[in-house]
């Protein structure tokens, strides 16, 4: 889906599909028609844009098979779908019975994890349609935040340049621009649009920036215009939004409350858990360490990375941070320019729901009428393409 800003920008809308099962080229391809096309055609466009997932063995083989690469592209265009960012964050194994930490790996003190975001960046140029202005990949923030010696810290650094030099690789080969935004997230190196300016300033701002999930700056208790201002004033463009809401629990003593959050305590990603004291955020790794005594009850809400979909309602007495996400789509987009042009709906954990949808199109298709509201609420036009 697009929209067209007052400024004349194209904003792209799309999914991400890390929340889909799929590790092989054909694997990516039949969710393209189980999933994504259905998706469409409940939204009633002619196009919707994906933000592809490609765990590492399939960014390897599309990267050396044109044919395979050109099966991909056909396959997305036969189906009314278009590709202008990857999620390149999950390396391999994101379906796997347990997942929690090692979604972070290879960080980028690992030469590999250079190596994965390159290869993305030449794949999605290939992907890219002919009128798209630019592509963005979006990685992680670094990596967890421990162990992280000054060694580590120092060699991920030179990685960023090396990026950087990479990218502009890139682009003089296929003339396409692709950006790169690192995902702040609670637990990690970067956690806090704070610790980006910190951590990322001074990069090539016309290739590297922030890849901002408004779950996790919610989670942080961070406020979307402070946070917006913050990285604008430090030159840190948002390469990407990742249109996300977090649970909260207004009231984490009461017992109900308790017994829905422990239904949302399960076992394959981490759940990383804030709340508010004394003016300071406390956090924890997981979800269920909160509920074990690792967090008190007795002071704010808690807030959990748990994705929640954007037009549901969870178990009461939860709620989601709709308002955030509300507040982070007006700061980049309700002004008299656009500060972000490429927005992916990501609920990966419809799957470890305590009630996973039958229906899954159809709730994906939800939550993008959803964004679609806001986004015309703002006063973007959408695009009607065929």
């Amino acid at each position: 889906m697009r929209f067209r800003h007052s400024d004349g920008t194209a904003v792209h809308l799309g999914y991400c599909s890390n929340v889909h099962q799929a590790e092989d080229l054909d694997g990516v391809i039949s969710q393209l028609a189980r999933y994504a096309e259905p998706v469409r055609e409940r939204l009633g466009v002619g196009r919707l844009g994906i933000g592809l997932w490609l765990a590492r063995d399939v960014v390897t083989e599309l990267g050396a098979d044109a044919a395979a690469l050109r099966r991909l592209k056909n396959e997305l265009g036969a189906r009314g779908l278009e590709t202008v960012t990857l999620n390149a964050f999950p390396y391999a194994g994101f379906h796997r019975e347990v997942v929690k930490k090692d979604v972070y790996l290879p960080d980028w003190a690992d030469e590999a994890r250079l190596r994965h975001t390159l290869d993305c960046a030449r794949v999605l140029a290939a992907l890219l349609p002919e009128d798209a202005a630019r592509g963005s990949v979006s990685t992680l923030p670094l990596g967890w935040r421990e162990p992280w010696p000054a060694e580590r810290a120092d060699t991920a650094r030179r990685a960023l340049d090396r990026l950087a030099a990479g990218l502009a690789a890139v682009e003089a080969d296929t003339g396409r621009r692709i950006r790169v935004g690192f995902e702040p997230e609670p637990g990690c190196v970067v956690e806090t649009t704070a610790q980006a300016v910190r951590e990322l300033g001074g990069l090539d701002p016309e290739r590297l920036g922030v890849c901002l999930d408004a779950c996790h700056l919610a989670v942080q208790f961070e406020d979307p215009a402070r946070a917006l201002r913050r990285l604008a004033d430090a030159g840190l463009p948002v390469v990407k939004l990742q249109a996300s809401c977090a649970v909260e629990a207004t009231d984490p003593a009461d017992p109900a409350a308790r017994a829905a959050l422990r239904r949302l305590a399960e076992p394959r990603f981490l759940h990383q858990t804030r709340t508010v004291r004394d003016g300071a955020v406390l956090g924890v790794d997981d979800l269920g360490e909160a509920l074990d005594g690792g967090l008190p009850t007795d002071g704010g809400a808690w807030r959990v990375h748990f994705h929640a979909p954007l037009h549901a309602a969870p178990e009461p007495p939860l709620r989601t941070t709709t308002g955030p996400l509300t507040d982070v789509l007006a700061g980049l987009l309700g002004g008299a320019t656009a500060a972000c042009d490429h927005i992916d709906v990501e609920t990966y954990t419809w799957s470890v729901l305590p009630e996973p949808p039958t229906d899954l199109p159809g709730g994906i298709a939800a939550e993008l009428a959803w964004a679609r509201d806001r986004l015309t609420g703002l006063g973007l036009k959408e695009e009607h393409l065929s």
